[in-house]
């Protein structure tokens, strides 16, 4: 078996474009997976084509081979380069499973669970009030959800006017006063606080339990995150934009962080999320997978979640889509209402392939994009001026 080509679709769910991949083979088994990132998709869909030939020819099959390569052939590695990696390992990780007829959670040793702990992302599309953000989240309960995260600072960037931060802590507590103690409630902080800000603020929430307090401040360094996490009463998350697998380890080495997220696709692929999920292990910490994109990225995670030990729990911003996104691929999994779990693919592969037709009717939208710094960016219209 041998790759013959690359393909890539870009598809515009509103908010945000997702950029698709499938590698194809002179047999009759394709590998599909997902190369999303914020506000970079035509970059991204230029890189896959650009880095294609580094892979054609080869067999799939040598999957760590092919990866090792595209990423050590080129010196200057960086997060996009990283993508394209992803991309095509967790394609080439597909079709070995498709191949052998069995989900790629049984090749990488079989499965510790059936299910995962999802929260609820990208749901609180409305007015930045208490009462707003409190009817939404009655829906999000309603549907089955046990845990949500939000972002209640507004355009709040480096610090935060006590008018801004008194809204957030307003609407923190109306949700936990409605939606009572058992709801897990986890804070994105998104980058946006100067660290001793940062600080200040999650001792205001304190009091709230909140579950984990998210990227509390510039990524610039790592061992700011591990201070602030000395300090903070809110247990802190971080390391979705981290590319290399070594930032885990600089970030296990402060010893104050007990909730890795690396995201899969930026960090390189399945190979490569297992490596730093084994130095979380190796710390006593738990990997929470960072997941913004689109379905084929859920099933990644997915499949992750089954055979990760110290697997905790699994962002999910799928229900919260347009609807015609649940149409895009041929599987989707149903948050169980009882105990707000999601289920692990069982088909072969990642377990789901693209509806070609649903993926062509939604083209690419230069407008779509995620854009924090914009007032009402809550109600994830896109960033670009014609959304307003």
């Amino acid at each position: 078996m041998k790759i013959t080509k690359l393909e890539t679709y870009t598809v515009s769910a509103g908010w945000k474009n997702w950029l698709f991949v499938k590698v194809c083979t002179d047999s009759d088994v394709d590998g599909i997976s997902e190369a999303t990132i914020n506000g970079f998709i035509a970059t991204t869909e230029t890189a896959v084509h650009e880095l294609a030939h580094f892979v054609v020819g080869k067999d799939p099959r040598q999957i760590n081979a092919i990866a090792n390569h595209i990423i050590t052939t080129i010196a200057d590695v960086g997060h996009i380069h990283r993508m394209v990696m992803g991309a095509i390992e967790v394609a080439c990780w597909d079709i070995l499973g498709k191949t052998l007829g069995v989900p790629i959670w049984q090749l990488l040793g079989g499965k510790h669970r059936d299910s995962i702990l999802a929260y609820a992302n990208g749901w609180y599309r409305t007015e930045r009030t208490p009462e707003h953000f409190v009817k939404i989240a009655k829906t999000v309960v309603a549907k089955g959800f046990k845990a949500v995260k939000l972002d209640p600072f507004g355009t709040a960037k480096w610090f935060s006017s006590n008018a801004d931060l008194n809204l957030a802590y307003d609407i923190l507590h109306a949700m936990r006063e409605t939606l009572g103690p058992d709801l897990k409630i986890l804070i994105d902080v998104h980058c946006r606080f100067a660290p001793s800000e940062s600080v200040r603020i999650a001792k205001k929430l304190a009091e709230l339990d909140l579950y984990w307090w998210e990227e509390p401040t510039t990524i610039e360094r790592i061992e700011l995150t591990n201070e602030i996490a000395l300090q903070s009463p809110i247990p802190v998350a971080t390391g979705e934009q981290f590319d290399k697998v070594g930032h885990f380890e600089t970030l296990a080495r402060g010893g104050h962080v007990s909730i890795y997220q690396p995201e899969p696709m930026s960090l390189g692929g399945i190979t490569n999320t297992i490596a730093a999920a084994n130095i979380a292990q190796a710390n006593g910490a738990w990997i929470a997978p960072h997941q913004s994109g689109g379905p084929v990225a859920t099933a990644v995670c997915l499949q992750l979640a089954a055979i990760v030990p110290n697997f905790l729990i699994q962002e999910h911003f799928d229900p919260f889509n347009e609807a015609w996104t649940r149409e895009l691929v041929t599987w989707t999994p149903a948050i169980d209402p009882e105990t707000g779990h999601l289920p692990i693919p069982t088909a072969p592969g990642l377990g789901l392939d693209l509806n070609m037709d649903v993926v062509r009717a939604h083209p690419y939208d230069p407008n779509a994009y995620f854009d924090t710094s914009k007032k009402g960016w809550e109600k994830r219209l896109g960033g670009g001026s014609k959304r307003g």
